[in-house]
């Protein structure tokens, strides 16, 4: 089972922890671990790489499990870029649970 908290400071997202595998099919043919994997890469690719941030977002990968942290401090149009790629993602999760329930849950806290 994959879970992917989505993390928030009142209204304003500010990041996610990705862990686990789904179980779907083996590693490497898991559909499921492919959509999930690919959505959080162009997520972070969007916000590293396309806005160049001066300070570029903290990605964390390790044993099955990836997180990212938005800085603080960001510009107003940075801001409103990375809380609609945020927002994207958590849609775009919400939508495969209930897809593939048994495989992935999506927690916002």
């Amino acid at each position: 089972m994959t879970t992917v908290t989505f993390h928030s400071e009142g209204s304003r997202l500010t990041g996610f922890d990705m862990q686990g595998h789904s179980g779907y099919a083996p590693q490497g043919e898991d559909i499921v671990c492919a959509a999930l994997t690919s959505a959080v890469r162009l997520t972070e690719c969007a916000v590293n790489d396309v806005l160049g941030l001066e300070a570029p977002v903290k990605v964390r990968e390790k044993d099955a499990s990836v997180s990212l942290k938005l800085p603080k401090a960001l510009d107003a149009d940075s801001e409103s870029v990375c809380q609609t790629l945020l927002a994207a993602l958590l849609v775009h999760c919400v939508q495969l649970a209930e897809e593939y329930p048994e495989n992935i849950t999506v927690l916002e806290v």
